[in-house]
């Protein structure tokens, strides 16, 4: 299935899909996904992990609702949209500063997830108009 046909199906978009903001609205809700898994992972782990299952399931959330916004294109917010997609940013990098503190492999791998999410998401900010 592509996500930028869906996006492009759509009648204010008229066929004029936002790649760079389509890749950022799919990378967020993989993003979303890695940083659930890893909350779960880190659940399982014998040390004390809160700071990394909150920095985690934080970032869920707003990778999750990123996501969504990125594909809803009727009557578009765009302040709105940028304010998230700058959310999403940071909450990465903190989520990917977090996990680097731990040798687990699901944290690194977690790491890199939420950085790449925000260079897709830096990419798309200054398309977003």
């Amino acid at each position: 299935m592509s996500l930028s046909k869906m996006v492009g199906l759509h009648p204010d978009v008229a066929g004029e899909v936002n790649e760079s903001l389509v890749t950022a609205a799919r990378h967020s809700m993989l993003c979303s996904l890695f940083c659930t898994s890893c909350a779960d992972a880190c659940l399982a782990e014998d040390m004390d992990m809160r700071s990394c299952i909150r920095a985690c399931l934080d970032c869920a959330e707003i990778c999750a609702a990123t996501a969504r916004l990125a594909v809803r294109r009727s009557s578009r917010n765009i302040e709105m949209l940028r304010a998230q997609v700058e959310a999403c940013i940071r909450a990465c990098e903190l989520c990917a500063e977090e996990c680097e503190r731990h040798d687990h492999e699901h944290c690194k791998l977690c790491a890199t997830m939420c950085r790449e999410c925000a260079e897709d998401c830096r990419k798309a900010l200054p398309t977003i108009q």
